[in-house]
């Protein structure tokens, strides 16, 4: 067994760890130590780890949207800053982290520099030498690098460029677009603790040489498949049921356990499917009042309808979930692994007063043998949204209102909804909004509904299929809809490697229309893992320019400014729709410096890492610092925690020419809202076993202009809080 672990890259105290307390006599125990986290290709090819915690882990998604909060361009051509007019950055980041995903639109901004630790290799798309008269069946390029499946272009997408192909970093990466016309995209990386030692890999800095492993794309390639386990340890059930009217039946009750399941399907008659496609249905866990699946079955696997216009073999073709059509049935499937410590109960509710008959389901289920800890439970959270209220998006999802409330920790793992029933598709120009762990910047920011689920430009009006993202269903508009069904457009996004990590709470939001103005009925349905107890607590904050608590902490800061009052906003989406104020400013007090500052905070001494979270004034460009760490005594020495890096400002280089190869433009853009709440981790060396520690923020100038010959900006690091969250082992029974 330790082979099997050590050629994993598991550490061998972790091994013994893992041997010695994750099974004892009487059943599952707790853990202290976190679970092994999947790296890079690990990601996929441990996608049985699904269900496990990413203690020590965060994910961010950002993208080249409006800061302004409307829709300028589509939300396209907003630059951090240009270092050349071939060399327009989006995305800045400092380590220890992987790239898992990059979204463009067509080949738009191709040659892309991917700089990681220094090192600039160059990524294109077949159409760049002629974008005017774009390839078909166009690849990225070195193809050898970005192969299919884990990438897909335009020709399938009818609209987007998609990379899933990891790209791990040890201290910085960067993205920059050497042409700008119609330059949108978004991308999600995560940042790791440094020093984690429960990583199934060690994060080493891509080399732009070695192509992703076969394994992981005859993995992914095999979605529509059943991919779940068969054989030795492994259970089967299945049954034959009928519905009345109106009325629930229990489908299965597991007893045996702790088990997960791997595999869940459903067939039906042809004539059966679409009122079986409206039933509810419905998973409890380990005795919980509340059901933690409770969808609509269309919807939860997949698509807003089964009405299968192309009579396609795949209605729903992606890695999870599947649905697919012979000359007889249609056939259900799901593979995300499904924990459970105690029991699970699965029903079935008819809703459309006809009755059901003959339903054929299966499932499998394994033996769980990790600490009880370690993962989280399966849930899909059903929302309907008939009428999206004017200015604010549409809440998908917040852990603290469902399931009886509460802290959770857990991850974000997907969306299937339906955005229209009238084939209106303009709603799409909503930007994802997510926000996780009380942050009030969402860490998650994206350029349109149809960019998150794997298309663009609508999908040209199509349906296409793919792995982790895809538009199923829905006709191109409302004239050549065969029939009501025709008429309802759904989408879908499934995270696997660049799942979302929250360790209290997340809140998934979704902006109707491009200034939340659609009208469209929006059902949705959010897929996530997690445990009603948080992995991440909070364990001290104070207020910068707040005498009281600047002396409770013991700040000190010789060279700060006066205290600086600040009215602005955060990034929340429009501030005015039809004359109505939707967010108004808020009013706060902080300093900024050019030198250092200190102060101490109180942790949970059995942490496991320790999240920093600052509250910022925006408008200073590019805030660089390096952290440094001591213990509480006065005396004690420093220890280097890292830099912390905070690219961009609320002012940013607008560049779209109108013309494919137009030149650079340098036309600069401010935005109103100033606030902003970032994030850094502190090595777990540094913090654990301490009840208090001092951090030390030692300003360190980027010296970016915003573009060549624009004079420098007045540079400086802006605190208004401070919040020290400490990870920890949620505790279960």
């Amino acid at each position: 067994m330790f082979r099997i672990f050590h050629s994993l890259g598991f550490p061998f105290l972790m091994v013994l760890h893992f041997l010695s307390d994750s099974v004892g006599a009487e059943g599952l125990v707790s853990s202290d130590a976190p679970p092994p986290v999947p790296v890079g290709e690990d990601a996929y090819m441990m996608w049985e780890r699904w269900p496990y915690l990413r203690i020590g882990v965060r994910a961010y998604m950002t993208s080249t949207y409006d800061r302004r909060g409307g829709n300028e361009s589509a939300d396209a051509s907003h630059f951090l800053y240009q270092l050349a007019d071939d060399h327009n950055v989006t995305l800045d980041v400092t380590g220890p982290g992987v790239l898992y995903f990059a979204r463009y639109n067509h080949w738009h901004g191709s040659p892309w520099h991917y700089i990681v630790d220094g090192a600039d290799t160059i990524v294109q798309e077949t159409s760049t030498p002629d974008p005017n008269r774009p390839v078909p069946d166009s690849v990225f390029l070195p193809e050898e690098l970005f192969p299919n499946p884990l990438t897909w272009t335009w020709s399938i997408t009818k609209g987007a460029d998609l990379m899933w192909a990891p790209i791990p970093f040890e201290k910085s990466f960067q993205m920059a677009y050497s042409r700008t016309h119609y330059g949108t995209g978004y991308y999600i990386y995560h940042k790791y603790i440094p020093g984690m030692t429960n990583l199934s890999r060690p994060i080493t800095s891509w080399d732009a040489k070695t192509p992703p492993s076969p394994a992981v794309l005859d993995l992914v390639r095999r979605a529509g498949e059943d991919i779940a386990p068969r054989g030795e340890g492994v259970k089967e059930s299945s049954g034959t049921l009928h519905i009345e009217p109106r009325s629930t039946v229990v489908v299965a009750e597991i007893r045996e356990a702790p088990s997960t399941i791997r595999a869940l399907k459903f067939s039906v008659s042809r004539d059966q499917a679409m009122p079986f496609s409206k039933a509810r249905l419905q998973i409890y866990w380990d005795g919980r009042e509340h059901p933690s699946v409770d969808a609509p079955v269309s919807l939860f696997f997949g698509t807003g309808t089964i009405f299968n216009r192309d009579n396609r073999e795949f209605l729903v073709k992606a890695f999870p979930v599947n649905i697919r059509f012979d000359e007889k049935d249609v056939h259900f499937a799901v593979y995300f692994p499904m924990p459970f410590m105690k029991n699970a109960r699965i029903t079935l509710t008819e809703t459309q007063d006809a009755g059901l008959k003959d339903i054929r389901w299966s499932l499998r289920y394994q033996p769980y043998t990790d600490p009880a800890n370690w993962v989280g439970h399966f849930h899909a959270t059903y929302k309907d949204h008939p009428d999206p209220t004017p200015g604010r998006d549409n809440v998908l999802l917040d852990t603290r209102e469902v399931e009886g409330g509460g802290d959770w920790s857990g991850h974000f793992i997907g969306t299937s909804f339906v955005f229209s029933d009238r084939a209106v598709l303009n709603t799409l120009e909503g930007d994802p909004r997510f926000f996780f762990d009380d942050s009030n910047t969402p860490q998650a920011q994206g350029t349109g509904t149809e960019e998150w689920c794997g298309g663009g430009d609508y999908w040209g009006g199509r349906t296409m299929t793919l792995p982790f993202a895809g538009h199923p269903v829905g006709a191109r508009n409302a004239d050549e809809a065969k029939n009501p069904d025709d008429l309802v457009q759904s989408a879908y996004r499934f995270l696997l490697a660049d799942l979302m990590p929250f360790g209290k709470n997340a809140r998934i939001q979704l902006e109707h229309g491009g200034l939340n103005d659609s009208a469209e009925h929006y059902q949705t349905v959010s897929y996530w893992y997690g445990i009603n107890q948080p992995c991440l607590v909070l364990t001290d904050a104070f207020r910068v320019g707040d005498d009281a608590d600047e002396k409770c902490h013991e700040y000190l800061s010789p060279d700060a400014s006066p205290v600086q009052t600040l009215t602005s906003r955060y990034e929340w989406g429009v501030d005015t729709l039809q004359g109505n104020e939707i967010y108004p400013g808020t009013t706060d007090v902080g300093r900024y410096t050019k030198g250092t500052s200190t102060f101490a905070l109180r942790l949970d001494p059995c942490n496991l890492g320790v999240l920093l979270r600052r509250k910022l004034d925006y408008s200073f460009p590019n805030q660089r610092a390096n952290v440094w760490v001591s213990g509480d005594e006065r005396e004690a020495p420093w220890h280097f925690g890292g830099i912390w890096y905070t690219a961009g400002s609320n002012t940013v280089v607008y560049s779209n020419p109108r013309e494919e190869l137009g030149s650079t433009q340098h036309i600069k853009q401010t935005s109103n809202r100033r606030w902003r709440d970032d994030e850094f981790l502190l090595p777990r060396s540094l913090t654990e076993g301490k009840s208090s520690i001092r951090v030390k923020i030692e300003f360190t100038p980027a010296n970016i202009p915003l573009f060549p010959g624009e004079p420098l900006p007045e540079q400086a690091w802006s605190e208004y809080s401070y919040c020290a969250y400490c990870y920890v082992m949620p505790k279960v029974e």
